[in-house]
């Protein structure tokens, strides 16, 4: 289905492929894998023709007539409906319908009734209304003009488009970043039953396991693609390098008796051929390379200030949202203790963000009481703070600005380098950051504060699977509480041990864990 060969690619001089090639089969569905910046996205703009391969040996083939899809950009905000800007991405039954109200040749309009009619465009409507729900779109959304929705659910409804066209060749790039758990799930059991080939970049590490028939690894400017997710992955990859791992001694062992031979004997005249052979023997032998993996910097959540006695924080009959006409929650009764790591799970739109804003005063209650040590103090993160940090100053200026006023700057950046930005890169402005490394700002200055709770809103999208892993490691070692919205189940599961659901208008615990939630979703699905 899909050949890539002899591919060389650079940007800006730096190699992101060196002579890598693949093979991928119809019907396979891959995760594409490798850290930020190894060229993930490019290779997908490579299979999608938006930038040419520069070398004329290198080349990216897909089986002739097939057709390719991916999600281009975010939906536009007009006055056509959700529904009609999802049928309208499949561009060729959009064309066929148009020409069969048009076409008076009997000839091709049999022909175009005869192609509606084997891509299954009459049940067009159908399959589109699956896909919406699927993704969190409620019916009545369908003939909504897409200017009422966010950008993120404006970008659903553009993988809503892609999916409902069934392209030969589906390319996803992180399609999670913009679906909750429940339409993160959905998508799991999608692209596990669908009928073609997927090519999917992601760091969702449950969704790589579960969803893949084969994982495409690009490492070291090298394409190798085995069978299974992302754990069969790594369990080959340990296997290969401890296979090198143990050649490489035995070479090196072999080495050293040839050239301790030669030193012994290469001044004798009756051993210098022998030596002058060993000689060569070192010169043939080609050393063993065990690729060296990059270290992911750390994160790290310093120990609040204090303990503070249970219960910690809470909330009492309250009601939350943003005035009387935008109730979201009501009578919400729920308490946090100062060792809680809940995972607070919910559909999109259900009020898990604006649970967690009340919780951290961001958002004031409606009614009820909030109750909490007079000393507590709570750490937040939230995908909308990238955009709050001011554009034209740089790493180095955001942490001085957070530290006390006599801090010496040596210090500031100590506490740079221990968030991951060295010398060279504390005096970047804030806009010329990566995603992940804006991020790792964020979390860093949050934590200047020492809080007691840290309140993670998606805290991940950003973050290549290294780094979650990380961040799991961080939040781990943290001994104070922790509230987290995600749709990474994995990072869920390693984090948090008690469940808060946001649903219908209520917040409350959840009697389960993750496993028996999702099951819960995958049930209503499908009745």
């Amino acid at each position: 289905m899909l050949s890539i060969t002899d591919l060389d690619y650079a940007v800006q001089g730096r190699p992101l492929f060196k002579n890598a090639s693949a093979q991928i089969a119809a019907g396979w569905k891959v995760g594409l894998i490798g850290r930020n910046g190894t060229g993930k996205s490019t290779l997908l703009r490579l299979i999608r023709e938006e930038v040419e391969a520069p070398t004329k040996d290198a080349s990216i083939r897909i089986n002739k007539g097939a057709r390719l899809g991916w999600v281009a950009q975010e939906v536009e905000a007009t006055d056509e409906t959700i529904m009609e800007v999802v049928l309208a991405a499949d561009q060729e039954r959009h064309r066929l319908m148009a020409e069969s109200e048009t076409e008076t040749d009997p000839d091709k309009l049999g022909e175009i009734y005869e192609r509606l009619t084997d891509m299954d465009a009459w049940n067009a409507d159908t399959r589109a209304a699956i896909v919406l729900m699927g993704l969190g779109f409620k019916t009545e959304d369908f003939h909504r003009a897409t200017r009422e929705f966010s950008g993120g659910w404006r970008m659903r409804a553009a993988i809503a488009g892609v999916l409902v066209s069934e392209p030969d060749v589906l390319l996803l790039d992180e399609p999670t970043n913009y679906l909750d758990l429940e339409g993160a799930t959905w998508l799991e059991g999608y692209i596990q039953k669908y009928p073609h080939t997927v090519i999917m970049v992601s760091h969702d590490r449950e969704l790589l396991n579960r969803s893949v028939t084969h994982t495409l690894a690009l490492e070291h400017q090298q394409l190798m693609i085995t069978t299974g997710g992302y754990d069969d992955w790594m369990t080959l990859r340990a296997a290969k390098t401890a296979q090198l791992s143990a050649q490489k001694v035995k070479q090196d062992a072999d080495k050293a008796h040839l050239q301790a031979f030669v030193d012994r004997f290469k001044a004798k005249a009756s051993k210098a051929r022998q030596a002058q052979s060993r000689v060569k023997q070192l010169e043939k032998m080609q050393e063993i390379a065990i690729p060296i993996s990059e270290r992911t910097t750390p994160f790290s959540f310093p120990a609040p200030k204090g303990k503070l006695a249970p219960p910690m924080l809470q909330l009492e009959d309250a009601d939350l949202g943003y005035g009387s006409d935008a109730k979201i929650l009501s009578k919400v009764n729920l308490r946090l203790d100062p060792d809680d790591r809940v995972a607070i799970v919910g559909a999109n739109g259900q009020g898990k963000t604006t649970l967690v804003k009340s919780i951290a005063q961001r958002l004031p209650l409606m009614t009820g009481h909030r109750k909490a040590s007079a000393s507590l103090r709570i750490g937040y993160f939230s995908q909308d703070q990238l955009d709050e940090l001011t554009a034209g100053e740089t790493v180095l200026d955001h942490i001085t600005q957070k530290l006390p006023k006599d801090t010496p700057q040596s210090k500031a950046r100590g506490a740079a380098a221990a968030m991951g930005f060295p010398h060279e890169k504390v005096e970047t402005n804030v806009e010329k950051l990566s995603g992940g490394e804006k991020v790792r700002l964020l979390l860093g200055l949050m934590s200047l504060d020492k809080p007691h709770v840290l309140i993670l809103d998606e805290p991940t999208s950003h973050l290549d699977i290294d780094s979650r892993e990380a961040l799991i490691y961080a939040l781990n070692d943290f001994p104070g509480a922790v509230l987290l919205i995600t749709h990474d189940v994995y990072l869920a599961e390693a984090t948090a041990d008690r469940l808060w659901l946001v649903n219908k208008g209520r917040a409350k615990r959840y009697d389960g864990d993750l496993q028996d939630y999702k099951k819960l979703v995958m049930q209503a699905d499908r009745a």
